[in-house]
Parts: C-alpha cells; structure tokens; sequence
C-alpha cells in the first residue's frame, strides 16, 4: 500500500486525511453533507475522476455503517417516482465525468457548490408542497451531480422534503435514495474502468481509518453544537471551496 502511496503528493497526503475527518464529522452532527463539504476541497488535490469515484468507497462505506433506519417508514411510491430518473442521471453524469475536459468538471463543480450554498442560506421555511412531475427533472439532475462530483443527495432532499411532511419518512427514505444511489454509480464506475487507476484502493483504504474517526466525533458533538453554527460553518466551507474551483477552472 505504502508504493501505492507515492503517486500522491506530500500536501495530498497530509491534507486528504484531515479534509475526510472534517466532512465525516460534519455528517455525524448533521445526518447529511459530507460529500457536498469534501469534494470542493479534495479537487483541489485529486482529479475529479480519481476523487469522485475514491470519495464513492467511503460514503457507501458510512451508509453501511449507519443503516438505514425505520425501513416501514420509506415512502415508496416517492422512490417509483424518483429512482427510475436518478439511474437516467446517474448514466449521464458518468458520461461526462469519463469524457468531459477536467476544467469544465472543476467549473460545474465551483458552481453547483456556490449555488447550494445559496440556497442553503436563503430558501424560506414557508417553502410549500411540490408535485410530483418534479421528479423527473430533479431526479435526473441529482443523478448527473451525483455521479459527476457525488453531490446529488442535496437535489433529492430538496425535492423530497416538499413532499413528505413525516420527518420519519424523509429521513428514511432520502437514506434509502442515497443507498441506492451509491451502490448504482459502484456499478457504474467499475464498469468504466475507474477503479482500475492506479493508487485508487489504497488511498480509500488509508483514508477509511479518518471516516470512523470523524463519524465518531460527529455523533459525539452532535448533542453539544448549536446546528446553526454548524451549519454556518458549512456555508463557510462551501462558499470558500465554490470560489477557489471557479477561480481554478477559468485561470486554467
């Protein structure tokens, strides 16, 4: 593993560790965002096409670990609905991750970030009930954002929070999309050759020691941090993140 190592630079090596072990944690206190707060800061480091597929392991790893919970309270008839349209995505956004120039990925990439941010700070409580026609264009983008930068599963929570009001069954079942989302794009970029580059097992495998570690940490702070200054301190991620690989993707 250690010659597996070497094809990473020393700032890779030091920095990938500690940018795993803040979004894991993240995801411990808050339930969501680990791949929403690493990939910024990861494609900083690795190409996308190496970060994604590496960042994949871990995240089915961690859903693995936590389980998905209350399974009677899945909606799904919301999963019929969406699921068919994620794989639609999920195909894609494959697609363009294999054969798209890498500055373009990077400048997706800097404004999918910038503009969840955005909404994160900005969409109103009040937000009302969403049909269900909504699936097939949000299903399909967050397969696309899924499969491109592993980021899809704010695009589904959106769709799905205005269409279940049970915050049991939301949780249940955007945990159940996000699993099933994992184990498609697993196919999907097997199937593509991208676990073959080199490097690419033994980086997730150094890195899952610092996913349980921030897991733990997470669910141990989960009770003792105000979540509205967690979340703030995630905006603050992305919005710095989203501005570097914009400013990246077009001085490139």
């Amino acid at each position: 593993m250690i010659g597996a190592l070497s094809v990473f630079s020393p700032a890779t090596l030091v920095c990938a560790p500690l940018i795993v072990l803040l979004a894991y944690t993240i995801l411990g206190i808050t339930g969501f965002g680990a791949s929403i707060t690493s990939m910024p800061l990861l494609a900083q480091l690795l190409p996308l096409r190496f970060a994604v597929p590496m960042l994949l392991l871990l995240d089915f790893s961690a859903s693995l670990i936590i389980g998905t919970r209350n399974r009677a309270a899945i909606a799904r008839p919301e999963l019929r609905s969406l699921v068919p349209f994620m794989l639609l995505g999920i195909a894609l956004g494959a697609t363009f991750l294999v054969h798209a120039p890498a500055k373009w990925l990077m400048l997706g990439l800097g404004v999918f970030v910038l503009c969840y941010a955005a909404y994160s700070m900005l969409a109103g409580a009040e937000a009302g009930p969403m049909g269900r026609s909504w699936a097939a264009p949000l299903g399909t983008l967050g397969g696309i954002f899924s499969a491109l930068f592993g980021t899809g599963g704010p695009v589904y929570a959106i769709y799905l929070a205005r269409r279940l009001p049970d915050k049991s069954a939301l949780r249940a079942t955007i945990a159940t999309v996000i699993t099933l989302s994992a184990i498609s794009r697993l196919g999907v970029f097997a199937l593509a050759g991208l676990y073959a580059q080199r490097g690419m097992l033994a980086a997730a495998a150094g890195l899952f020691p610092f996913m349980l570690a921030g897991l733990w940490l997470g669910n141990r702070l989960h009770h003792r941090l105000a979540a509205k200054r967690v979340q703030q301190g995630l905006w603050l991620i992305l919005i710095a993140g989203g501005v570097s690989l914009v400013a990246r993707s077009l001085l490139a």
